[in-house]
């Protein structure tokens, strides 16, 4: 029984400590944009821009 006289301070503790981290959280704008770094690994950034490929193709009047 007096192991709960531990264990109630740390749990409430660790919920004050939750609760600090979600207001930072929220305070510092971590839940503005949620569904732009969902929907970022569906596109290629990767790809050369279109500039560079007519500049980087050869000419076909050399073949």
């Amino acid at each position: 029984m007096s192991i709960i006289y531990v264990l109630i301070p740390i749990a409430m503790i660790l919920v004050f400590i939750a609760v600090a981290v979600f207001f930072w959280a929220v305070k510092s704008n971590q839940f503005e944009d949620l569904e732009r770094h969902g929907s970022s690994i569906l596109f290629d950034d990767d790809l050369p821009k279109k500039n560079n490929q007519k500049q980087a193709s050869p000419d076909k009047t050399n073949e």
